[in-house]
């Protein structure tokens, strides 16, 4: 199977679409990136939707969708558009369907576009194992579509349009038997209801293949847009993308879940209108949104005329599934990395003081050490130029310093670019020895930089015994010629504990061509770091969204393809602070669990209980479960399914009643809301799960 899911896998260029409007909104096609939501109150409660429509609409806020899952809440759409005409709001509505056709039927008159589920809007989902012969499955898929086409010819006559939208926690038994809980299972179960649109030449549609797990969705998005782009295109191109996170939670970590699937997705162009799913009221969804399409659609403009990049697609061997890239093991001072090693978390501090040095340490040290969780793992400092590694006293007193603060941590120096072949006269002055004091050299490469210099900076590692890391600078299509430039530098001198970063804006990109480049050069296994630099430190700043979403796609997107061996952030003052937000984003990329793992839907019509009120009572029973999983799900929609890989469940089964799972299994049904989270605690207690906090 091809990357053919990309237009260009090592710049952000635009995968191309068709345009789909959804009344006068332009989706795909030329048309930016659109922002929407959804509203999560009782559809039949009218005037309390209607507000939070005109709500979402004053925020700019393009498309906003609401749960009908019934009869009866179909028939109060026309009275809410009554309403919003009075209001003089006006903003496409979608109608989401889950296991209600007729109710489908109704909708279509009253919304601009109907979203359809593949897993529930037929089947019902059972959990029940049974083998399907070809002849036994094919008659399932006609069952299914006899019963969709009615909608598919109502929406082609009144130019509705739709999005098929697959839920990895709702995939029906029948397809869950053939394919498996897996990304190939999502786009089988989308593409079985194309057929149906493409045979009646509707061509009005939108995708979406939504999951919990931030890896599962990146791959199934990837794996659709291959498959797409090996059918006969409809008119006007292939079909645009909805994409999201669903069940991302509240808070940081919801906005850092979604920022890193949402995120990776459109820097390899896929996306044309996105959702941010927040367990918190719609409106805080909108600035993350936005924060998402602007980066987005920045890089696009930018990148949209420019050449193919030279390189093959290569940079991991499967996109549709996760494997982290396989390197060497490195010892730095008492830290392994690489290999079968986490991911580690390194902390730049940035220019080295050469004053008040114990008061410096004094501040970062206690910063650090309020983090009770979780711990920096190695610390880095930038020297103004290699000479600086003469004055072994004062590397002496910084270790102490540091030290003397609880900062044992293994410590890395960066130094400039060498740009002059003078810059060998200074690395000759350098100690003999600095093992002991420093675990590594951190070097700047940039084009004008020097190869002589660069053999003596690797000559002077590989007598001191410290590992190097080469950071190399500039124009992504310098990046090959510079990686080049450090291996051979590298190996003239012998040195072959390496490491590799990349220090430009488009860091996923960067990391690709260097991990591709690396593979072609037989330096296949050398270690990547991902470096981030200029974090807000304000958390109530209006920067504060987008400098989070950075941070979770610079280290997010790469670290879902498998590359990555430790994150490095810098640009903070709190260091406590940056190193909370790096394990954040670990967790978030199901790489690194370092705490309570909350996956809890936005909340909808379908909910049957205060969705944060509970999210909130629960957190504060559990939050202190380091790597324990639990789901909190509203209705039984995609709650038992998107629990797939959740230790503990709460789903609301009914007005006030509670059903609490552990893994896959039911284990009290018809639990009164007041009582639920006490016993949900004690489900965790009977498994063995519970420690009580510190």
């Amino acid at each position: 199977m091809t990357d053919s899911y990309a237009r260009d896998l090592f710049t952000g260029r635009r995968r191309a679409t068709r345009e789909v409007k959804v009344g006068a909104v332009g989706i795909g096609g030329a048309n930016p990136l659109r922002v929407q939501s959804m509203t999560n109150t009782d559809t039949r409660n009218v005037r309390a939707t209607v507000d939070q429509i005109e709500a979402l609409a004053a925020v700019d806020c393009e498309i906003v969708r609401l749960t009908v899952p019934s009869v009866r809440d179909a028939e109060v759409l026309p009275e809410i558009r009554r309403e919003l005409a009075k209001r003089k709001v006006v903003v496409p509505l979608v109608a989401d369907i889950h296991f209600t056709p007729n109710a489908a039927m109704l909708c279509v008159d009253h919304v601009e576009k109907v979203r359809i589920n593949p897993g529930n809007y037929v089947d019902r989902k059972k959990f029940e194992v049974r083998e399907f012969s070809d002849d036994e499955y094919a008659i399932e898929v006609e069952k299914v579509a006899d019963r969709f086409r009615p909608l598919v010819l109502r929406c082609r006559e009144l130019g509705v349009s739709m999005r098929i939208g697959t839920n990895h926690g709702s995939l029906s038994d029948r397809v869950m038997n053939r394919f498996g809980d897996t990304p190939r299972g999502m786009v089988e179960s989308a593409l079985e209801f194309l057929d149906v649109c493409e045979a009646e030449s509707f061509y009005d549609i939108v995708f979406s293949m939504k999951a919990s797990n931030t890896q599962v969705a990146i791959q199934a998005y990837r794996l659709l847009a291959q498959r797409l782009g090996t059918r006969p295109p409809p008119v006007g191109g292939t079909y645009p993308f909805h994409i999201g996170v669903t069940e991302a939670g509240d808070s940081e970590d919801g906005r850092i879940k979604s920022a890193i699937g949402i995120g990776a997705l459109l820097e390899d162009g896929l996306g044309d209108t996105i959702r941010v799913s927040l367990t918190e009221h719609p409106i805080r969804e909108i600035p993350v949104a936005r924060a998402l399409a602007e980066r987005a659609q920045a890089r696009w403009t930018a990148d949209e005329d420019a050449a193919q990049s030279e390189l093959q697609q290569g940079f991991t061997a499967d996109p549709y599934s996760y494997a982290r890239r396989e390197t060497m093991a490195l010892e730095l001072d008492g830290l392994s990395l690489g290999a079968n090693a986490p991911v580690r978390v390194e902390l730049n501090l940035g220019p080295a003081p050469r004053r008040d040095l114990e008061r410096w340490a004094a501040a970062h040290g206690k910063s650090l050490a309020a983090q009770r969780e979780v711990a920096c793992e190695s610390i880095q400092l930038s020297l103004a130029s290699i000479a600086d590694l003469a004055d072994i006293e004062w590397i002496r007193g910084l270790r102490h310093a540091l030290s003397k603060s609880g900062l044992d941590q293994p410590l890395a120096l960066a130094v400039p670019a060498p740009t002059e072949d003078s810059a060998e006269v200074e690395v000759e002055a350098l100690p003999q020895d600095l093992s002991g004091q420093i675990s590594r050299l951190v070097v700047q490469l940039r084009s004008d930089s020097s190869i002589r210099a660069c053999e003596g900076i690797a000559q002077f590692c590989q007598r001191s015994g410290i590992a190097l890391e080469w950071s190399v600078a500039g124009d992504l299509r310098e990046l090959s010629a510079l990686v080049d430039l450090a291996l051979d530098a590298s190996r003239a001198a012998g040195q072959t504990r390496l490491l590799f970063s990349c220090a430009v804006s488009r860091a996923n990109h960067g990391a690709r061509r260097i991990a591709q480049r690396l593979g072609e050069r037989g330096a296949k296994d050398v270690p990547i770091v991902l470096r981030h630099g200029c974090f807000d430190p304000a958390p109530d700043s209006s920067q504060s969204e987008r400098a989070i979403v950075d941070v979770a796609i610079d280290f997010g997107a790469p670290l879902c393809d498998g590359i990555g061996d430790m994150v490095t952030l810098a640009g903070i003052e709190d260091s406590g602070r940056a190193v909370d937000l790096a394990y954040r984003v670990l967790q978030g990329a199901r790489l690194r669990a370092t705490r309570t793992e909350f996956i809890s839907c936005p909340s909808c019509g379908r909910t049957l209980f205060d969705l944060e009120e509970v999210t909130a009572r629960i957190k504060a029973k559990t939050e202190h479960l380091k790597g324990v999983k639990i789901a909190i799900m509203g209705c039984i929609v995609n709650g038992p399914g998107e629990m797939a890989d959740a230790d503990f469940g709460y789903v609301g089964s009914g007005a006030g009643l509670v059903t609490l799972y552990v893994g896959q299994q039911v284990c009290a049904r018809s639990v009164r809301e007041a009582e639920a989270p006490g016993r949900l605690v004690e489900l965790i207690k009977d498994s063995g799960r519970w420690v009580d906090p510190s």
